[in-house]
């Protein structure tokens, strides 16, 4: 299985971190360092074979507001984005209102309607998570 690696701002942005918190406790570390680092905690030699594999950058910066479309659970949907937070691992936490209600159910028995989901995606748009055929629980990108 390949990781996901988050894009270059967000690992720099790990590095930044570091640096500050060391900086708290009396520890000083150069930029050059904090980057080292965190390549070394992400399984990579050095920054530069990080950066490598690193997502690039144009990867979706999701906003509130934004218009989306995708699909969930094997449904095409269209919606808005109510609130996104890049976390610090480079994955997204996002809530998300459909346009039209998904029936999630496939009995015919009965029904479940979803019109908003919570969800965690990866730089690429899509959950970790997936469905026992393999496809993803979510799927986004921008409308």
């Amino acid at each position: 299985m390949t990781p996901q690696f988050p894009n270059r701002s967000v690992l720099k942005a790990q590095a930044k971190r570091l640096r500050a918190d060391l900086a708290e406790r009396g520890q000083t570390l150069t930029h050059a360092q904090s980057l080292e680092t965190i390549a070394h905690q992400w399984g990579m030699r050095d920054w530069n074979t990080l950066s490598a594999r690193a997502a690039h950058d144009d990867t979706p910066n999701w906003h509130p507001g934004q218009r989306v479309q995708g699909r969930y659970l094997g449904h095409a949907f269209t919606g808005v984005v109510k609130s996104a937070g890049l976390r610090a691992n480079g994955l997204w936490s996002v809530s998300l209102r459909f346009d039209e209600a998904i029936d999630v159910v496939k009995s015919t028995l009965f029904s479940a309607h979803r019109r908003q989901v919570n969800a965690t995606l990866n730089a690429q748009g899509r959950t970790p998570q997936k469905t026992s055929d393999g496809q993803p629980h979510l799927v986004v990108e921008p409308a």
